[in-house]
């Protein structure tokens, strides 16, 4: 039997998406199911129609060179937006991973999956862009100083930014709020 890559491409039961230069040159039905949106919608589309924010945008694309430059590969936790349908506009957690297909030039070209972690890790609260960048690392289990490093902010700014999420979801450790951006 002769395997139909572009069916299965189109059936896998993750969100898959291929990009050149941050444009979607084509993605599966998951995706389009996980957005809310067709094919057509999204297909020469830049990714930050996915996006909360131009700046969440910008600076997942700026943090995201150098680990591609170095690996070749990308991963992390971020907040998504859903693009239309009943639940357009609703923003999500979602686990995305990616693989540049020249690393000198990573976003020149990739391929990159989509995983919706909204039934495991719902969004709650109201957050800034820096605060949900801030809570994805917590949740992954960095220091101030590791978030610092990864977000180009000293580690008292994510200090600043740690206190008012404990604030805003009425912790009083970090294992406390931790506990609670993961419940939701």
């Amino acid at each position: 039997m002769e395997m139909d890559y572009k069916l299965a491409f189109d059936l896998a039961p993750v969100g898959l998406a291929l990009s050149r230069n941050r444009t979607i040159m084509d993605c599966n039905q998951h995706i389009c199911e996980m957005f809310g949106a067709t094919r057509e919608q999204l297909v020469g589309q830049s990714f930050l129609i996915l996006y909360p924010s131009v700046d969440e945008y910008e600076r997942i694309g700026v943090r995201m060179l150098p680990i591609l430059n170095a690996t070749g590969m990308y991963s992390d936790n971020r907040i998504m937006k859903r693009v239309d349908g009943y639940n357009k506009g609703e923003v999500f957690w979602c686990h995305v991973t990616g693989r540049a297909l020249n690393r000198s030039e990573p976003h020149e070209a990739g391929i990159w999956t989509f995983e919706d972690l909204s039934s495991r890790r719902p969004v709650t609260a109201e957050l800034t862009a820096r605060e949900r960048e801030v809570a994805a690392h917590l949740m992954d289990g960095l220091t101030s100083k590791e978030i610092g490093r990864a977000l180009i902010l000293s580690h008292r700014t994510v200090e600043i930014y740690r206190a008012r999420l404990m604030r805003k979801y009425e912790a009083s450790t970090t294992a406390d709020l931790v506990h609670r951006l993961l419940a939701g």
